[in-house]
């Protein structure tokens, strides 16, 4: 089964998670633009592309800032990992993001 970010990293910065009410809910978790992405809810299998995103007890920014630490990420590498040559590469992800409305 595959996982959602989320899921993975143990965050509970979903809705109704056990981190939500404290630190909100994360922006990966409410990304519908990506909904369905790599078989993932909302944002939750193309987080790298997501401002905002919690990484290593940090919020990271846009992906320009953040892209060398996503790339060595666990998370990521197993999204790549599971998708083989059905994975989305970043400028895909970026330009869903920025032509739906």
């Amino acid at each position: 089964m595959k996982r959602n970010c989320w899921e993975f990293t143990n965050c509970g910065r979903y809705a109704g998670g056990e981190h939500a009410p404290e630190h909100g809910i994360c922006p990966a978790a409410t990304e519908v633009k990506l909904d369905s992405i790599h078989d993932g809810k909302n944002g939750g299998r193309a987080c790298w592309v997501i401002a905002g995103t919690l990484c290593k007890g940090k919020v990271q920014g846009s992906l320009a800032v953040k892209y060398q630490s996503c790339l060595e990420c666990n998370f990521y590498s197993l999204v790549k990992e599971e998708e083989g040559q059905n994975f989305k590469l970043s400028p895909f992800l970026l330009k869903r993001l920025r032509d739906l409305n």
